[in-house]
């Protein structure tokens, strides 16, 4: 029981930082939730075979209530485009359920190593584009929604809100990069709902999950983290609003380095 405790106040403390930089970063937190829930769950003696779906699905669960108190900001400070927005939120709800059905296919530690490798190239990717000069236009919407069906699934399969993928592919097309964050942030509602709705209904009937689970969801650890990441994500919203774009930029990628380096050295 005492350990159900510490891990539950560790995730109020790991929900205060993920809302900060879901409205910051325009990310639902999956970044840093996935590989602190895959620390603490053993903990709990869960099963290593299903600690990283948990993770993943708890992550995406909480990122619901993250990302959307973050799109309410964003909406407010006027940083969402809604008619590039709203063809692009459907297309990557389906494929944030079809990455969670993906998921469900393949081994735990294949789940690690594929989020492994996509943060350190999202790092590589956000740390080489600082220096580049965009003078692109925006391609027709087909492309763009292809880019975020694709999103949706690899969004999915990483437990994150997608914002990581999104903004990089916004901002190279020329859009700035706070009208970048919104836009992402909007669409990681779809992804994470849709995403925690694929894991809740594969994780169904799945044997040796933990008490208060719902599929792969595990309550505990969502509620501790949702308790605090609501009230911290309007306050991140308001430092995106000040910070330099390429101060913005840089510590973007400086976090996705530093999520890389880390998932990689405990593989």
């Amino acid at each position: 029981m005492s350990l159900l405790f510490i891990v539950f106040f560790s995730c109020i403390v790991l929900g205060s930082i993920v809302g900060f930089l879901a409205g910051v970063l325009g990310i639902g937190g999956g970044l840093i939730i996935v590989p602190t829930l895959v620390y603490l769950l053993p903990l709990l003696g869960i099963n290593s075979d299903i600690v990283m779906p948990i993770a993943l699905a708890t992550s995406l669960g909480a990122i619901v209530i993250t990302s959307s108190s973050a799109a309410l900001a964003h909406h407010k400070n006027k940083n969402i485009d809604w008619d590039l927005a709203k063809p692009l939120m459907i297309v990557v709800a389906l494929g944030a359920l079809l990455g969670a059905f993906i998921a469900d296919f393949l081994s735990a530690q294949a789940l690690t190593n594929f989020f492994a490798v996509m943060v350190l190239l999202l790092a590589l990717y956000m740390l080489m584009s600082i220096a580049f000069t965009k003078d692109r236009t925006m391609p027709s919407t087909v492309v763009l929604q292809f880019i975020s069906g694709l999103m949706g699934i690899i969004a999915s399969l990483m437990g994150i809100a997608g914002g990581a993928i999104l903004v990089p592919a916004l901002t190279y097309f020329g859009l700035s990069m706070r009208k970048s964050i919104g836009i992402a942030t909007v669409c990681g509602v779809m992804v994470a709902l849709f995403g925690s709705l694929g894991y809740i209904i594969t994780g169904l009937g799945q044997a040796n999950l933990p008490s208060w689970s719902i599929g792969y969801i595990y309550l505990p650890a969502l509620l501790g983290i949702i308790i605090s990441s609501s009230l911290f994500a309007p306050i991140g919203v308001k430092y995106a609003s000040k910070l330099p774009v390429k101060t913005l930029k840089k510590f973007f990628a400086l976090f996705l380095i530093l999520v890389a380096i880390k998932m990689l050295s405990s593989g």
